[in-house]
């Protein structure tokens, strides 16, 4: 099965699956660029969209911004025929038995899931930006 993982957002990443062949790469910096990199993926039999909300302390502006971006993942997909589907930050990372744990930092939190997603695909080259979408994937 062909699997892509979308963490949105600037800070975020595309991961593909496909069988044994693991990518991942920093989210794209435009719309175009997101529908391009997804068709030159070839046949995708998933999409698995982060669904996720405004944070704490984000303005309205950056709330704006962020849903502008997610819209624009869902049109390329779209787009691109690619059926998409979304699970919550809670659900995936549940799963995972990864969620933030009292008195752990953003940084470390965001190492730690960096780390349990190089343990599952070591033949990756992990960053902060596409951790959580190898994850997703592989959720």
């Amino acid at each position: 099965m062909r699997i892509i993982g979308i963490d949105p957002g600037k800070a975020g990443g595309i991961a593909f699956i496909d069988g044994e062949n693991v990518t991942a790469v920093p989210m794209p910096d435009t719309p175009m660029d997101i529908y391009d990199y997804l068709l030159s993926l070839g046949k995708v039999d998933l999409a698995v969209l982060e669904k996720v909300g405004a944070m704490p302390g984000d303005g309205g502006a950056a709330m704006f911004q962020f849903g502008k971006g997610v819209g624009h993942l869902e049109m390329a997909l779209l787009a691109a025929g690619i059926r998409c589907e979304q699970v919550t930050p809670v659900k995936w990372m549940g799963d995972f038995n990864m969620r933030r744990k009292g008195g752990e930092s953003r940084p470390q939190w965001k190492n730690r899931l960096k780390a349990l997603a190089q343990r599952l695909f070591p033949n990756v080259n992990v960053t902060l930006k596409t951790a959580d979408a190898l994850l997703i994937a592989e959720w």
